[in-house]
Order: structure tokens, then sequence, then C-alpha cells
């Protein structure tokens, strides 16, 4: 059975994989003015960084920004993240911080997607069921910036990220070469044959990894990260090219 979580909307696991561009911005001021942009643009979904935010350790702060994106983010999805240093973001928290931003996220009633960092949280599978219980989507995620795993060891890393019952299952990784691209593509197809009722992401980074990018709706991937005023990872294309491309190829399976 297909999983066809929808949100504001749109289908997310099947079709044409959604574009989600992040917003990287310092201040409120900044994060609302490119939040408007990218709302106005279209995209589907935005991904609020928070370790790119300086108020990301007062929780006022936080609540301040989520209640001005409020009007903003209303028919447009927003994920809302936390990069740890670990995980290729801009600032090292501890778990029990991080844990405590994600509950934010809770209260605020704003939020669509909490992104959850799957190997750093202390007790994921428990967390994901309570942002669950409490009305927020999960999305458990594990990147690695130094290299690609061992087939084997992607898969093991997909199921046990599966097992905990996130809404969407999402790895990013590093290739060394062309083989490492196709290594993560054959996982990807892999993973969503055997488990069609979960949504994934996934994504080869840098640019040898950007066919990737573009290739989800081939191989089970169903959302993509495009670039806005900043880009949040190595190798995302600009967000109208990207979107362009996505057509291109949806447009050629349709046929």
């Amino acid at each position: 059975m297909e999983n066809l979580l929808c949100v504001k909307e749109r289908i997310i696991g099947k079709g044409k994989p959604l574009v989600c561009v992040p917003i990287m911005e310092k201040t409120k001021e900044s994060i609302i003015k490119e939040a408007k942009r990218l709302v106005e643009h279209q995209v589907d979904m935005i991904e609020w960084r928070l370790d790119a935010f300086e108020g990301v350790q007062s929780p006022n702060e936080i609540r301040i920004v989520l209640e001005a994106l409020r009007p903003i983010v209303e028919k447009t999805i927003l994920v809302y993240t936390f990069r740890s240093k670990n995980q290729g973001g801009l600032l090292a928290l501890d778990a029990d911080e991080i844990y405590d931003i994600h509950q934010l996220a809770t209260e605020s009633g704003v939020v669509d997607f909490v992104d959850l960092e799957f190997f750093e949280a202390k007790k994921a599978a428990k967390e994901i069921k309570e942002l669950q219980s409490r009305g927020v989507h999960v999305i458990a995620s594990h990147h690695d910036f130094a290299q690609t795993p061992e087939r084997g060891v992607m898969r093991m890393l997909l199921e046990q990220i599966y097992e905990s019952g996130a809404d969407v299952v999402k790895l990013a990784v590093m290739p060394q070469n062309t083989k490492d691209v196709l290594h993560l593509l054959s996982e990807t197809n892999a993973f969503h044959e055997n488990h069609p009722d979960r949504a994934l992401i996934t994504m080869s980074m840098g640019a040898k990894g950007a066919i990737s990018r573009v290739a989800g709706e081939f191989f089970g991937s169903c959302v993509t990260f495009g670039a806005g005023e900043q880009a949040s990872a190595p190798g995302q294309l600009p967000m109208t090219d990207l979107e362009n491309v996505l057509e291109i190829l949806h447009e050629s399976i349709s046929r």
C-alpha cells in the first residue's frame, strides 16, 4: 500500500517530488522576508533552519518567529529543523537542548514537520511518538557529510529509521565517485519497493550527486531540496532550475 501522506493539500510520497527550500537567515526580519518571497514563488515546502537563527537559544525568540510565520505559511508546508554540528549544521547543542527546541514546534500549531536527527537524539523513537501525538509530522533523518556508507550500512540505517515509525525517512550522504551515487539510488529504490507505505527522502550531496536531486520520481525519493537565497547543503540546485527539471522529467514519465 502506498503512503499518501497529505499535508496542506500536497501529497507526499507519490508523483513528482515536492521542492523544499531552506531559510538560512540569521534574524527574524530576514527570515520573514525570505519566507514571504518563497511563498510568493509558490514553493511546496519551506524549511526553517534554526541552527542559522541568532535567537535559537531563546525560546521566546523562536516563539516570536513562529507566530510571525503563521499567516505566511498558511498554505505552505513548514519544516522545522535544527541541524546539529555533527550532522553538518552550524551550531553544537546537546541532545536535551535540541529536544527542548523541538517541543516549541508542538506548542505553536504552525509547524507541519519536525526534522529529528535519528542517531543524535537520546531516545529517538520515544521523541518521534511524542511529537506525533501532539500533531506534528516527523522527518527522521541522518546525514553523512564525509562519505557514502557501504550499501548494507545504508540499508541498515534506513531500516532502523523506518522501524521508529517516523512519517518520513531521510538519508543524505556524500559521494566520493559516481559509483557511490548509484549505490544511494539503488538503496533508495529498494527501500521504496519494500516500504511503499512510508515516504522517503534521499540525496547524494555535492556536485557529483546532483542527479539524485532530480531523479526522485524514478527511484522513490519524494522531496528534494533547492537553494533559495542560500544553500543549506552542497550540491543544491537553484529552486527555479530544480522545479523546471522536475517538471520536464515528470512530463516524460506521464506520456
